[in-house]
């Protein structure tokens, strides 16, 4: 009689099994790239067979664009959370964007109460080797979405929100005179086009950039928005 003890599956609610696999269709996107993504893959990920993941994922396309938005997503939620929310403790450490280690300490956008402050946090998120793998994914998804419809979408889905949020703050700032611009979204185009700009370099960069090239980004933000040199870095 042979003593070996079969392992008990754990039965999900279908909404519990098709977030576990997106969850982790994120994980390895952020760490190896989009292309890494099979359903083979992820079955053997979660010690599944590849047919439960094609129940929910008929193609891999499908997966490869949830992937992407999902870690996008909770990316944009630790930079700039929505007003003064933070993020909550569990969602930084499991979140794909907590696999990647782009976590703030707990409660720091609580006691962020001015549109200055926000912003300042945003910036100070935005650097070192967490950031990197998250400017990684975005130029893995930017370059496979020439031939991938489903992402391109996604990726195009994912950019309007980042100018959408990042505008809302910028209004928010100019409404309370904080900033002054003529046009927040134009603002805030400038600003991501300046970090996209120095996060392009995230796959060749050795980290011997000057200090002004640095703080591109925060240059161009304080000069279109009216604020003196290095408001937006004594706040951070």
């Amino acid at each position: 009689m042979s003593s070996s003890v079969q392992r008990k599956r754990i039965r999900k609610s279908p909404e519990a099994r098709r977030a576990e696999i997106v969850e982790t269709a994120a994980a390895v996107a952020l760490a190896e790239g989009l292309e890494c993504l099979t359903l083979r893959r992820i079955a053997d990920e979660l010690d599944v067979r590849p047919g439960l993941i094609s129940h929910y994922f008929p193609s891999v396309e499908d997966l490869v664009a949830e992937a992407f938005g999902t870690a996008a997503g909770a990316e944009l939620e630790v930079l700039l959370p929505v007003g003064s929310q933070t993020p909550t403790a569990t969602a930084a450490a499991t979140g794909p964007a907590g696999a990647a280690g782009l976590t703030g300490p707990a409660g720091a956008d609580a006691d962020a109460s001015t549109a200055t402050e926000r912003l300042a946090r945003f910036f100070g998120r935005t650097s070192g080797e967490a950031y990197d793998a998250i400017s990684r994914l975005w130029i893995n998804a930017r370059h496979l979405s020439r031939y991938r419809p489903l992402l391109r979408d996604r990726v195009a889905e994912q950019e309007a929100a980042w100018r959408g949020r990042l505008e809302e703050v910028i209004r928010e700032g100019v409404e309370r005179g904080e900033f002054r611009t003529q046009d927040p979204c134009v603002t805030a185009v400038q600003i991501l086009v300046v970090l996209d700009g120095l996060g392009a370099h995230a796959n060749t960069e050795d980290r011997g950039r000057p200090a002004a090239v640095t703080r591109m980004a925060v240059t161009t933000a304080e000069r279109e928005l009216g604020l003196s040199h290095g408001a937006l870095t004594r706040d951070a």
